[in-house]
């Protein structure tokens, strides 16, 4: 059975689980949304968006320098406790965070820092590069909306694949540490800093 996109993102939408959690989900129950969303639940991906409006003021500055000394790294990730941001759970994960943008280079945390005019000047890019190989006009927006979320991937830190498990997206990784810790788990800000360049 094919799962559309709009039934993974109502699940989303209800759960704050993440997409490749909720596509699975729905695969699993032959596209049954209440019989994925128990599924979720069971796998506690649903508790991060409980959490999502509580407030995270408490955490740690997690740094990483690569091996080699050429690439490190300084990420701020907040939870709501003092005590949560002194569990060893929650510091492997401020220092896998901090290792995936070691590799990976995202420019930004989430798609809503992305600014509009990049945004924009991207999809103008993707438009004339589908017209420039002929595609028909008809699919050039779906093109171009696919496209846009590989931008995404690539740029946004929790719309990477988690270089760990590809299969799994950062946000994915942010939402089982909810779960497991029990507290909303924020990334705030990051720097990257890579020898000799300005990136």
């Amino acid at each position: 059975m094919t799962i559309s996109p709009s039934q993974v993102k109502e699940l989303r939408e209800k759960t704050g689980a993440g997409m490749m959690d909720c596509k699975r989900a729905l695969e699993e129950t032959g596209g049954d949304a209440d019989k994925a969303l128990v599924i979720l639940r069971e796998k506690g991906l649903a508790a991060a968006a409980k959490r999502e409006g509580r407030q995270a003021s408490e955490g740690i500055a997690e740094a990483y320098i690569h091996p080699g000394g050429k690439i490190g790294v300084l990420v701020e990730v907040n939870c709501e406790t003092d005590f949560v941001a002194r569990n060893e759970d929650f510091r492997k994960l401020a220092r896998e965070i901090a290792m995936q943008i070691a590799a990976s280079n995202p420019s930004y945390v989430e798609r809503s820092q992305v600014p509009e005019e990049v945004l924009e000047r991207e999809k103008e890019i993707f438009r004339q590069k589908a017209i420039n190989e002929g595609r028909p006009a008809a699919a050039i927006d779906k093109i171009v909306a696919g496209q846009v979320e590989k931008f995404y991937e690539t740029v946004c830190l929790l719309d990477q694949p988690y270089v760990r498990d590809p299969k799994k997206k950062v946000q994915d990784l942010l939402n089982e540490a909810v779960a497991k810790i029990g507290e909303r788990i924020v990334v705030r800000r990051f720097v990257r800093y890579r020898v000799g360049t300005e990136d």
